[in-house]
């Protein structure tokens, strides 16, 4: 009787062009630039749907009738508010120069210690936790900001859309319209983006059986990484300091280019042409540039992304516009990762629950390169 032997392995650097598994939360082909959630293009989905619909689509595997909407929005708001003790930490416990995503790490991981369902791994438990830590994670960062500022924070309103409700939580007033949309668009593009660094993390700590809210931890962790979620902050950075140097966009590439240094914002590992994402930012960026009559950061980004792409090859992936819309929106720049996480805590939990549907441990091989004939000698004789 024949045994099936196992794949041979094999080697790739970062796991590239390795497929660990199937998925049907989200679709990405790198050279046309397309971006899918569960069927739909992103594109459709920014415009036509608000974020609370991506997040029932990416659980779900379906957009919400109104009534099923109705229900998450209630489930929402009911679960923004956060443990006294969470705030209390915040206060007391944390340096106000924390960096946020390590203050948000730990936030996290507290408020495991809140839910009586952390450790319950029934499916529908597993659909509870993901709505509640949606709905958590706006409360925590916007908490930390005001607390660190010297401001009280300023609770849940339990009314309107997540967008709404965080910038009236930061920020001690509610957004105009204009504002809320663009947030929540943003929300939108970042829910999902297939198996990225901090979605594998989650799914190789979920493989393991473990529960929903230390896997979000070490999802939380990578996200923090400058090649990841940190990457939007370096872009903000590169256009405060181009606009203090008193370099021209156009001086600034060709210095970049000629020492062969990295322009962050620029290029990506899987899209070989602009990010759909992008393109989208840049509208909603134009849009508030005009708004706000303060078109510099929109040409600047135009001519160094306009540059590379002449010189290169390379083009803008989605930090490169996020960055200016979330500086227009009045936003702290070191916030912007923690805002990548409340949109991306979607995508994560999605794919907790679809990992558990029928799990398997991840469990890769390493190549071993190392000596192998070495012996022992007695410590006497080391040296």
């Amino acid at each position: 009787m024949s045994q099936t032997s196992a794949p041979a392995p094999t080697t790739s650097r970062g796991l590239e062009g390795v497929t660990a598994l199937d998925t049907r939360l989200s679709f990405i082909d790198g050279q046309s630039g397309t971006l899918i959630y569960q069927g739909y293009g992103i594109q459709d989905l920014a415009k036509n749907a608000s974020f609370e619909e991506v997040a029932y689509l990416l659980w779900k595997g379906e957009l919400p009738t109104q009534a099923q909407l109705d229900e998450l929005n209630g489930q929402l708001r009911e679960a923004r508010p956060v443990h006294d003790d969470l705030l209390d930490h915040l206060r007391h416990h944390t340096p106000k120069d924390a960096n946020p995503m390590a203050a948000m790490r730990t936030a996290l991981s507290m408020l495991a210690a809140y839910d009586d369902e952390a450790d319950d791994m029934d499916p529908e438990a597993n659909y509870r936790k993901a709505v509640r830590l949606t709905a958590k994670l706006p409360t925590l960062v916007a908490a930390f900001d005001r607390i660190r500022k010297g401001l009280d924070p300023v609770a849940p309103t339990q009314e309107g859309s997540t967008a709404e409700d965080f910038l009236t939580m930061l920020n001690g007033e509610a957004p105009g319209p204009a504002a809320t949309q663009i947030m929540d668009a943003a929300l939108v593009l970042h829910a999902e983006h297939g198996l990225n660094a901090s979605t594998f993390a989650a799914r190789v700590i979920g493989s393991t059986l473990s529960d929903m809210y230390s896997a979000v931890v070490g999802a939380m962790g990578a996200l923090k990484g400058p090649l990841h979620g940190g990457a939007n902050i370096e872009v903000m950075k590169t256009l405060l300091a181009l606009d203090e140097s008193g370099e021209t966009a156009q001086q600034f590439v060709d210095r970049k280019l000629e020492a062969k240094e990295k322009i962050m914002g620029i290029g990506h590992r899987v899209y070989k042409t602009l990010d759909p994402r992008a393109t989208i930012l840049r509208e909603m960026l134009s849009d508030l540039s005009e708004e706000k009559g303060e078109m510099k950061w929109l040409e600047m980004s135009d001519t160094i992304r306009s540059t590379v792409k002449e010189r290169k090859g390379l083009d803008a992936n989605v930090d490169f516009y996020s960055a200016s819309v979330y500086y227009l929106l009045g936003i702290e720049t070191d916030l912007y990762t923690p805002i990548f996480a409340i949109s991306r805590m979607t995508g994560w939990t999605a794919h907790l629950l679809e990992q558990w549907e029928d799990n398997r441990l991840i469990r890769p091989r390493a190549e071993y390169v190392g000596p192998r004939d070495l012996t022992v000698t007695p410590i006497s004789d080391r040296g």
